[in-house]
């Protein structure tokens, strides 16, 4: 096996950042060395002047494949991780067959298999309780649940996919706890957005925009309402409950309340709700392209804050493609628009330009946006942190490097990114998978197949 040396990186450590050289044989960090000091590899790269930062880990991701392909697929997602620092990217159930049996979750993990050009894995649908138990043999890192449905569209959130019901949702709380592995929720409460919709109709409000001030009515009360519940179920059945798309004040003290008690609860938060769901003027600009879902500005505040704090673990992309055709129709009916928003290739980005604006220190970057994710699902200490006997998941980091992001660089099959036109300051330059370049020079050198099922630490 070939041996590489980073030289001289400006190297983000759990314990702190600071100046070392990264000695790698084969996927494996083998040493760790003060700088300019490390053992001689067959390549050397000389990183004076940059950041090394473990790679980034995103638990939330919508690859559309099988099923959606004109949007986005494995591979194509892939070119947009490994531009972006991703080096684990896991995807979504809302794909056509939906994985919620074994066989399914097997036939999809084989396309992964041949197609991902990183490290990956796949959140099943929890809807068959008599199969999770099976699918949990498959390796996969946690299962999901949907607890929306949509209204005037069979797409994102299909039929069949969301489970409200209080009674179904404690039965698959107690199934998944069975399990060991963690239960992702995306939270939501059907019956009182079809009150709150309703009225927004019947007064001929139906665009973007109204879309947007539904979804975020009453200061988020489908959100907060449902999250209550969660919490309350999880404490009665001890899974491990992972709350998606944190983006209320309530919400977050629910979370701190909750981790205060001791209680298995992780959280994330996603790019639409730091950098762009939460100005209204995008909303007005961009309508459904904005979309995901409009965050008040003290709703994000409160979500940075505890991503700083600790109250909220991590970022996850929520990487949501649409074709513009199928955003476009927002402007007329918001609710007939597919809802998210692509984010996979510009998150660090985004994230590095708040680094460098001071808002977040980049030790807490690193954690939040690789570390805590590879502990809330069990790949630490494999993953997740640059350190000896980790896999050499990295990514280099020019942080004064200025950049415009553009549609013309967007490697998603949807071709547009609602960033577009937005100054950043901080940029990958490199990414190495498990010791292997996959990002260089500004392009892509990472191949379909290259990418292993990334699997909980201690699984066979």
């Amino acid at each position: 096996m070939s041996t590489l040396t980073l030289r001289n990186a400006f190297t983000v450590f759990e314990d702190g950042g600071r100046p070392a050289d990264i000695y790698i044989d084969g996927e494996v960090i083998v040493g760790v060395y003060g700088p300019g000091s490390a053992p001689r590899g067959d390549r050397v790269i000389e990183c004076s002047g940059l950041a090394a930062l473990p790679g980034l880990i995103d638990l939330h991701s919508h690859h559309r494949e099988p099923g959606f392909t004109h949007k986005e697929d494995i591979t194509s997602s892939g070119l947009q991780c490994a531009a972006g620092g991703v080096t684990v990217s896991v995807g979504m159930p809302n794909v056509s067959p939906i994985p919620n049996t074994a066989a399914v979750v097997d036939e999809i993990l084989d396309i992964y298999r041949a197609k991902s050009i990183v490290d990956y894995n796949l959140n099943p649908a929890a809807t068959k309780l008599e199969e999770i138990e099976a699918i949990a043999q498959r390796g996969v890192l946690a299962f999901k649940i949907f607890m929306v449905e949509d209204t005037g569209r069979d797409y994102p959130h299909m039929p069949g996919l969301g489970v409200h019901d209080h009674g179904r949702l404690f039965s698959t709380f107690r199934e998944v706890a069975k399990t060991g592995r963690p239960l992702m929720v995306h939270p939501h409460d059907q019956s009182l957005m079809d009150v709150i919709e309703q009225e927004f109709w019947q007064r001929g409000e139906r665009d973007a925009l109204a879309y947007a001030k539904a979804y975020s009515y009453g200061d988020g009360l489908v959100w907060d309402v449902a999250v209550a519940t969660l919490l309350r179920l999880q404490e009665a059945t001890d899974v491990r409950l992972h709350l998606l798309h944190t983006m209320t004040t309530r919400t977050v003290k629910m979370i701190a309340a909750a981790k205060r008690a001791g209680r298995t609860v992780t959280a994330e938060a996603n790019p639409w709700a730091l950098w762009l769901g939460n100005d209204w003027a995008n909303i007005e600009r961009l309508g459904s392209y904005a979309l995901s879902y409009y965050v008040p500005p003290a709703g994000s505040a409160a979500v940075y804050a505890g991503l700083i704090d600790g109250t909220v673990d991590m970022i996850a992309t929520d990487h949501a493609p649409h074709l513009r055709e199928e955003k476009e129709i927002g402007w007329t009916d918001g609710w007939k628009a597919h809802t998210g928003t692509p984010s996979l290739q510009f998150y660090l980005s985004l994230l590095l330009t708040d680094v460098n604006a001071g808002k977040i220190s980049l030790e807490r970057a690193a954690y939040i946006t690789a570390t805590a994710p590879a502990k809330a699902v069990d790949l630490y200490p494999r993953k997740g942190a640059i350190q000896v006997g980790a896999d050499a998941d990295i990514v280099l980091v020019d942080l004064a490097r200025r950049h415009t992001i553009s549609d013309a660089e967007v490697l998603s099959k949807c071709g547009w990114t609602p960033y577009a036109g937005r100054e950043v300051v901080g940029i990958p330059v490199s990414t190495i998978l498990r010791g292997s370049f996959v990002f260089e020079d500004g392009l892509v050198t990472g191949s379909p197949g290259a990418g292993h099922q990334a699997t909980p630490v201690g699984s066979t």
